[in-house]
């Protein structure tokens, strides 16, 4: 096929910046580019060059299309750009064997994806097949960019453009020699990537080796994307199990240590991915150095913090082990997950006590997490986000794991107490937070000291707020953790004179526990009559309630449960 001489690849360059800058004169400047173009002998057979190399002319009929096509675009491209009428030309340009016309198909959708935000009909993917396939580089460049710019803007569907054959072409211009065409095919891979049948079917073709390749580009715009498109494919299980295969997993940790952010960062949330599946974590630290996990750890102190809350997703999903966790602590962790506490990102802080959730839950792990930097950290947390959930209950959880009764003074003395009580004041805490709130705080009640310091913390607010969620039925956990810190308070006079306020609704909430169908919480309201019993004021009140009957009730039903109960063992024994 023939090539364009330099003078009419320059008019062409030129004719770009003039579509680009979408001047009034844009008519004008395609009739005289193409004029120029058609009458120019580098297109025209050369008797002597004929015998050795075909060179594609204009044909009659695609001359005819193009004339149509420029007075389209003269009269009707504003009304309708991509209607019937230019889909006709768009195709018989698009599969010209002539470059200069393929090059006027692409400079069109180009044009019309960086600058129409409209939707590309199904209709048109036809012609992008043979812009895709074309030998010219330009072609390939424009049609492969315009095909991203309509992706990226939601203005074609990915799914159907895998569905009318488009995967191919653009997987085979993975294997190109230009960046451009490189960076633009990667592009189109990472975001066709994110549908779940896009994925099997780029996995079914073979297309995660050339994206590997890329992945070690020297151009950092092909290596971004080309990792971006790995990135969205290790949503796929399968394709996990082609990356490990492909010897994907030390590539990636590699970029771990990238200069650029992005890579850092798509690399990161690539290997968080494949290290959710618990199958791939003997394949992730195969390494006896632990490179991947030394790599993590050094990554927290990234001032990107994309980055730094990736490596705590990452480190937490490879967590899931004793020893795993103890190399971790071992190398030093806490400081930076305490440093990224006091983060001003969201993120990271919700991945930095994430982590610090899971490893506080291995006891080896306790002693060493219950040092005075975090609780007092996880304290100055709590004050400053007590609206928060995920730190809410978070924190909740890690000093619940951390509740031993020789942390306990560590517990004391930072804030993490009174942060605590506050949360129960929110009348819009959620559910989950609530549970692990009450649960924490009911589990400190029981040891002397720190039930001593939230009494001191008690107020007639705080007093109130515990009866009614005693009271409240609607969520169990709650309600029993409630009611068993009220029940842990009470032989201190200070809580017994905030009490007295509440007889009635203290009453009520006994009430549903002596009939409630679980045992533990007919247990908690036996326990907590008895101790308001010893104080007149509430001993008064009983005797004059239902309670009596109440209790007659439970004894009985404990007589017959266990008459039952000696019955079933004397048929076991016999």
């Amino acid at each position: 096929m023939g090539q364009l001489c330099g003078r009419c690849m320059q008019l062409l360059r030129d004719f770009i910046g003039f579509v680009q800058r979408m001047s009034s004169d844009l008519v004008q400047g395609i009739k005289e580019c193409l004029t120029l173009i058609s009458k120019c002998s580098c297109l025209k057979q050369n008797s002597s060059k004929n015998r050795q190399l075909y060179k594609p002319i204009l044909q009659p009929h695609e001359r005819v299309t193009a004339q149509e096509f420029l007075q389209h675009i003269e009269r009707d491209f504003e009304m309708s750009p991509l209607g019937k009428d230019p889909l006709e030309a768009l195709r018989t340009l698009s599969f010209s064997e002539n470059p200069g016309l393929q090059q006027s198909a692409a400079l069109y959708y180009l044009h019309i994806s960086q600058h129409m935000n409209i939707p590309l009909p199904m209709e048109h993917l036809e012609p992008f097949y043979a812009l895709l396939r074309s030998a010219d580089l330009e072609v390939q460049q424009m049609s492969s960019l315009s095909l991203v710019n309509f992706l990226l803007e939601g203005n074609i569907d990915k799914e159907l453009v895998v569905q009318m054959g488009l995967l191919e072409p653009v997987l085979d211009l993975l294997e190109s020699e230009d960046p451009a065409v490189q960076c633009n095919s990667c592009a189109c891979i990472m975001t066709l990537a994110v549908s779940e049948s896009n994925r099997e079917a780029i996995g079914a073709a073979r297309g995660v080796t050339p994206l590997l390749s890329l992945a070690k580009s020297n151009d950092p715009r092909v290596q971004q994307n080309a990792v971006g498109a790995i990135l969205n494919l290790t949503q796929s299980e399968k394709i996990q199990q082609v990356l490990c295969k492909e010897g994907a997993l030390p590539l990636l940790a590699l970029l771990l240590e990238s200069p650029d952010s992005e890579v850092q960062y798509y690399s990161c949330a690539a290997l968080s991915n494949v290290a959710a599946n618990v199958q791939h974590h003997k394949a992730l630290l195969r390494h006896s150095d632990r490179f991947l996990l030394r790599t993590l750890i050094s990554l927290l102190s990234s001032s990107v913090d994309k980055v730094s809350s990736q490596a705590c997703v990452c480190l937490r999903n490879l967590a899931t082990s004793a020893d795993i966790q103890a190399e971790m602590v071992a190398e030093n962790v806490l400081p930076k997950l305490c440093s990224l506490l006091a983060s001003g990102s969201e993120d990271v802080r919700r991945a930095s006590i994430a982590l610090l959730w899971i490893l506080s839950q291995h006891p080896p792990n306790q002693d060493t997490l219950a040092c005075a930097e975090l609780l007092q950290s996880l304290g100055t947390l709590l004050a400053a986000h007590k609206t928060d959930p995920v730190i809410v209950g978070h924190t909740a959880c890690i000093i619940k794991n951390l509740s031993l009764s020789k942390n306990t003074q560590g517990i004391t003395e930072s804030r993490c107490v009174e942060g605590l009580l506050q949360t129960l004041l929110l009348t819009d805490t959620q559910e989950d937070s609530l549970h692990y709130v009450t649960s924490c705080l009911a589990e400190l009640a029981k040891q002397e000291g720190a039930m001593l310091h939230m009494v001191q913390w008690m107020d007639e607010l705080l007093t109130k707020r515990l009866v009614r969620l005693a009271g409240q039925m609607e969520h169990p956990e709650p309600s029993f953790h409630a009611a068993s810190i009220i029940q842990h308070m009470m032989g201190h006079e200070k809580m017994m004179l905030l009490w007295k306020h509440h007889i009635g609704e203290i009453q009520a909430y006994l009430k549903n526990f002596l009939t409630h169908q679980e045992v533990r919480f007919q247990q908690l309201g036996i326990s907590t009559l008895c101790r308001l019993r010893a104080d007149p004021r509430f001993s008064s009140a009983f005797r004059n309630s239902q309670m009596a009957r109440l209790l007659e009730q439970v004894r009985q039903q404990t007589e017959e449960t266990q008459e039952l109960l000696r019955a079933a063992m004397c048929d076991e024994d016999s």
